[in-house]
């Protein structure tokens, strides 16, 4: 979790946490200086909003909630760590088939397992044969008119066309997928095209799928009337602390050259982590 820190009284400190589901942004005066932060849901908790058709909830329906969740969890990941790893294959590093990634749900570095460099040689697959001109990658986009933001996978030229893509590492797409790819495009650039890349696709040769998508952005905004309903009370976690702590016993004495921290400063991170 990323944190928001400031100091409402000599004595107090204020800790705002930002996880997957909300993004901050500071709000500046005129002169330049930080008056406010704003914090607005994010683009994939908004979409998951909206019904995920039939086939999801016959998937649910098989597996059960508690299983379906384990495979869930499991899935996001994955994802996490191969959207990592393409990361560092489009900034020109090499990657290995025992390079460790961070796993999101224990925090810790783990090797890339078979299926997730299978991802990979997918993902070089594409790009060899398609060869777009990377623009963004990995970048927030916020739109403050509707209150929300969301990371973008890519941006890239392919041809002539510039492409917002966003990875997915399942083998299916769900509608909210293409909500959330409407979304980014009304944050971004508006005269762009909209694709999703599956990685470590089954069905073809390739193992890669690439698939356009349509502009779907009155379905998102509805998305976000429901979101809204659902989520009107719903706020970023904040809770204050004291500054520091000491024991009061006989023994404790303070020492000359400790120092208290009684200058806060306000940090702000505009990247919560999204996955």
């Amino acid at each position: 979790m990323k944190k928001i820190i400031k100091q409402v009284s000599d004595n107090i400190i204020q800790i705002t946490t930002t996880d997957e589901r909300w993004y901050v942004k500071e709000v500046k005066n005129k002169k330049g200086e930080v008056i406010d932060n704003l914090f607005v849901p994010s683009v994939t908790w908004i979409a998951g909003h909206y019904p995920k058709g039939i086939g999801f909830y016959k998937w649910l329906a098989e597996h059960g909630w508690n299983e379906a969740e384990t495979i869930k969890n499991a899935a996001g990941d994955k994802g996490s760590k191969v959207h990592n790893a393409i990361v560092d294959l489009i900034d020109g590093k090499e990657v290995k088939m025992d390079d460790q990634y961070i796993n999101n749900t224990t925090g810790q570095p783990e090797e890339l397992s078979l299926e997730e460099y299978e991802c990979l040689m997918s993902f070089k697959n594409w790009f060899d044969e398609v060869k777009p001109k990377v623009i963004l990658k990995e970048t927030v986009v916020f739109n403050k008119q509707y209150g929300y933001a969301g990371t973008v996978d890519l941006v890239c030229k392919i041809g002539k066309e510039l492409y917002i893509i966003d990875f997915k590492t399942s083998q299916y797409i769900w509608p909210e997928s293409e909500l959330q790819l409407s979304a980014y495009k009304h944050a971004s650039k508006k005269n762009v095209k909209l694709a999703i890349l599956q990685l470590g696709y089954r069905r073809n040769k390739n193992k890669f799928k690439f698939t356009e998508i349509e502009d779907k952005f009155n379905l998102f905004l509805a998305a976000r009337q429901i979101w809204q309903e659902e989520n009107s009370k719903v706020v970023p976690l904040q809770k204050d602390y004291p500054i520091s702590l000491l024991l009061n016993t006989a023994d404790a004495k303070p020492k000359k050259n400790a120092v208290h921290n009684k200058q806060v400063v306000k940090k702000v991170s505009q990247h919560p982590i999204r996955r």
